[in-house]
Parts: C-alpha cells; sequence; structure tokens
C-alpha cells in the first residue's frame, strides 16, 4: 500500500478515536449528540482537512495554478458548518438551557478533527485529554460549587380564597426562596386566579420544604415548580 494511503488511514484512524472517546462521555450522560455524533463530527473534519493536506493526490496531473487550496480557509469552513449542528442540539425549556455543553463538545470535537487531518497527534491527544478532563473531572468540581438555584413557579387559588402578593413573597422567604417577576392570571371564566413567578435560591432541599408548605394550605388549588438547568 502506498505510503500516502498509509498515512490518510492513520489521521482517520487517530479522529476516530478521539471522536469517540468524548462522544462515549456524551452518550453515558443521556445526551443526544453521542458516541456515533462526535465520532462523525471528528472524522468529518479530519477527511476534509485531508483534501487541503494531500491536494498533490486529488488532482494529480492537475496543474498547481489551476487548483490552489488553503488549509486555513478549509479550517474556518469546518467551524462554521459545525455552529449549525451545535444550534440543533441547545434547547431552551422556560428559565433552561440544556445542550450548551453538547454544543461546546461538538466544536472541539471538531477542532480536534481537524488537528487529526494536518497529522498534529501530539496535540490530538492533549486536547482529547482535556475535553474528556472538562467534561468529566469539572462536571464533578462544578456540582459541588455553591451555586444560586433558579426556578418556575406557578401557584393557583380559588378567587374568592387566596394570597396577596406580598404574603406569597414573605411564604417564600419563609422556604428559603426569593420570588421576582411576579405575574396574574385569572382563568376559568374568573373562578380561579393564578400567580406566576420567578424564585431563587441556594439550596436544593428548600423546593421539597416549599412543596410541603403549599400542600398543607388549603387554599391552594394546584401549583408547579420547575426548576431551571443545563
Amino acid at each position: 500500500m502506498d505510503m500516502e494511503w498509509v498515512n490518510m488511514l492513520t489521521h482517520l484512524l487517530v479522529a476516530t478515536i478521539a471522536g469517540g472517546l468524548i462522544g462515549l462521555e456524551r452518550s453515558y450522560h443521556g445526551r443526544p449528540a453521542g458516541f456515533r455524533t462526535h465520532t462523525l463530527v471528528c472524522v468529518a473534519s479530519s477527511l476534509l482537512m485531508l483534501v487541503t493536506m494531500y491536494q498533490g493526490t486529488w488532482f494529480a496531473g492537475t496543474a498547481v495554478e489551476t487548483v490552489r487550496i488553503d488549509p486555513t480557509r478549509m479550517a474556518q469552513g469546518v467551524m462554521t458548518g459545525i455552529g449549525f449542528l451545535g444550534a440543533g442540539v441547545i434547547m431552551r425549556e422556560g428559565l433552561s438551557v440544556r445542550g450548551l455543553t453538547t454544543a461546546a463538545s461538538i466544536w472541539i470535537t471538531a477542532a480536534i478533527g481537524i488537528l487529526a487531518g494536518v497529522g498534529f497527534y501530539s496535540v490530538v491527544f492533549i486536547a482529547s485529554l482535556i475535553t474528556i478532563m472538562t467534561l468529566t473531572v469539572f462536571r464533578r468540581i462544578e456540582n459541588r460549587m455553591p451555586s444560586q438555584l433558579f426556578a418556575n413557579h406557578t401557584i393557583v387559588f380559588n378567587r374568592d380564597n387566596y394570597l396577596s402578593e406580598p404574603e406569597i413573597k414573605e411564604l417564600m422567604l419563609q422556604n428559603g426562596f426569593s420570588a421576582a417577576n411576579v405575574s396574574y392570571r385569572l382563568m376559568d371564566k374568573g373562578e380561579l386566579l393564578e400567580y406566576r413567578m420567578t424564585l431563587r435560591t441556594m439550596d436544593k432541599c428548600n423546593i421539597e420544604k416549599l412543596s410541603k408548605t403549599l400542600l398543607g394550605l388549603p387554599p391552594v388549588v394546584e401549583f408547579n415548580i420547575s426548576m431551571a438547568g443545563d
């Protein structure tokens, strides 16, 4: 087998391994873009860079002045195209924005594929290691760091038996939450009054505490607490 083809195969195998390792971490955590997606992204990026690295092979017999491919432009085109794929995994649900980390992992996987296509194997190894470490070790660090938690909260009362806004805010404070962006809505032909608000707390345990408090309040017809998260 010609040595050039062996080198090309090596480029693609390195890209397959690097993309697969990153994708395994995403699949393990149940993300929509997982093992196969990251592998394909990395291999595709490597393939496109091979077009520029071995243009003498692809365009044998063609004058150099006729065909001239700039590797840096190809890399820019790959990263631009990956933006559309990354945007597809980002979803917004109320206050929650999910998929940002997966989009970032797809983006860096494309960059690693470009490096594999160029042949910078040592950099591919280091970048893959840093990426996997960021997705695993940093996750544990992030989970242990104190941070503010946000939630969408909806609470419904009968119109003739309800709590006022100051009373509701006081109730939230007693359960470890601060309330903001309070809005009102009448439902069922004016029979029910609905409050919607954004809650903030520093302790996850306050969610269960608030739920028990609301369950014990006779005026409450129904309520919903929807946590925001990545």
